[in-house]
């Protein structure tokens, strides 16, 4: 395969520091200390080491319990990115350059694939993110008292305070690089596309939770067993149909926001306002009742996404406290080395909802049956 250097992507390139036409090869590995900055290696250390921890978890909880569900939910977040990004990284070979440009590119790390195009975290934080937010929900049992739907979009609530941490931080940081000019990524946040606060950080995951649960999590609830054969299928459906979604659930701003930004850009905070109401509004009740001792559906617990979203939180909030001498020292939103800023409050909001939601589940009353059939900490030790 050739390494086609379009315009806007090696514009972006230059912007965070290396060149396009020297980014080859399918696999490409660098010395963490020759990248950008100190934050590159940390970040990409924090989020692949958590992914594998998070995949070790998987295999464990399925080879002692039985249960597959995060073991699918892991692959089928890992699908869906082989689906939705190399159309990003390569439209023209995808034949649809007249109609979506590059959006974005990411800066170089230790490991890329497909000619700079995808760092080896990005992979990574996909299942991760996910197996954190789907986990936290499950853990306060929302699926098993509240159904498939309902939990999905507490899940897309979670995950949201968790990735946009992540996401307003990045540019600033040198992590990626958005189009300005690119009108798929209009309106802006602060340096974030309002699109991906919306559909990236909370739609995706909340039609990936979705799938999962539909097609296996509440079968696996209810005692049912899968075969091989059919956890493969299931999980390549799971990865398409949540691509889908990702198209569908945005449809409303996309639609009723035709011919202008402002009013997509308010159709797609309307949407995320809708969300967030029913997902605090539930995830506040189940709660309330665990803690009470009022549910006749009982919490789960998984240490490893307990101490690892407290990993997680901890790295960014370094990340972010390293970030904020630049970030008050930016003019009209361009720091000193012209790096746009994310949004602060923002941010911390996101910091306050992730916090509480790990809170939650070391508050719970612990649901003895779950316990015992619960693989503690051997991702840890592992």
């Amino acid at each position: 395969m050739s390494s086609p250097c379009a315009p806007t992507f090696a514009e972006l390139a230059t912007r965070l520091g290396f060149s396009c036409d020297e980014a080859g090869g399918l696999v490409e590995f660098r010395n963490p200390a020759a990248l950008e900055n100190w934050t590159l290696p940390v970040l990409e250390l924090t989020i692949v080491l958590g992914s594998v921890l998070a995949l070790v978890y998987a295999i464990l909880r399925l080879r002692r319990h039985g249960d597959p569900t995060n073991l699918v939910l892991w692959f089928g977040a890992t699908a869906y990115l082989f689906v939705i990004e190399p159309p990003l990284y390569f439209p023209a070979a995808f034949g649809i350059e007249e109609h979506v440009d590059t959006m974005f590119a990411h800066n170089v790390f230790t490991v890329d694939f497909l000619w700079g195009r995808l760092p080896l975290y990005i992979v990574a934080i996909y299942p991760l993110m996910a197996t954190l937010a789907f986990e936290i929900v499950r853990m306060l049992g929302v699926f098993r008292r509240y159904g498939v739907l309902l939990g999905a979009v507490c899940v897309g609530f979670v995950h949201h305070a968790f990735y946009e941490i992540f996401d307003h931080i990045g540019p600033q940081l040198r992590w990626w690089e958005w189009s300005l000019a690119n009108p798929i990524n209009q309106p802006f946040f602060d340096a974030v596309p309002l699109p991906s606060v919306v559909v990236f950080a909370a739609l995706w995951p909340m039609s990936l939770a979705l799938c999962v649960q539909f097609f296996v999590g509440r079968h696996v609830d209810a005692g049912t067993t899968f075969t091989g054969v059919q956890l493969v299928w299931r999980t390549v459906v799971i990865g398409l149909l949540a691509s889908i979604g990702t198209f569908v659930l945005p449809l409303p701003a996309t639609v009723i926001g035709i011919g202008s930004d402002t009013v997509r850009g308010v159709v797609y905070a309307g949407e995320l306002a809708v969300l967030s109401v029913v997902a605090v509004a539930l995830l506040w009740k189940r709660w309330s009742a665990l803690r009470a001792g009022t549910s006749d559906v009982r919490g789960d617990r998984n240490r490893f996404v307990q101490v690892y979203a407290i990993v997680y939180l901890v790295v960014l909030a370094v990340l972010w406290v390293a970030a904020l001498p630049d970030y008050f020292g930016a003019v009209d939103g361009v720091t000193d080395n012209g790096d746009p800023v994310g949004s602060l409050w923002y941010t911390v909001g996101c910091f306050v909802i992730a916090i509480a939601s790990v809170l939650a589940t070391f508050t719970i009353p612990r649901a003895s049956a779950v316990e015992a059939a619960e693989p503690a900490a051997e991702p840890a030790a592992a």
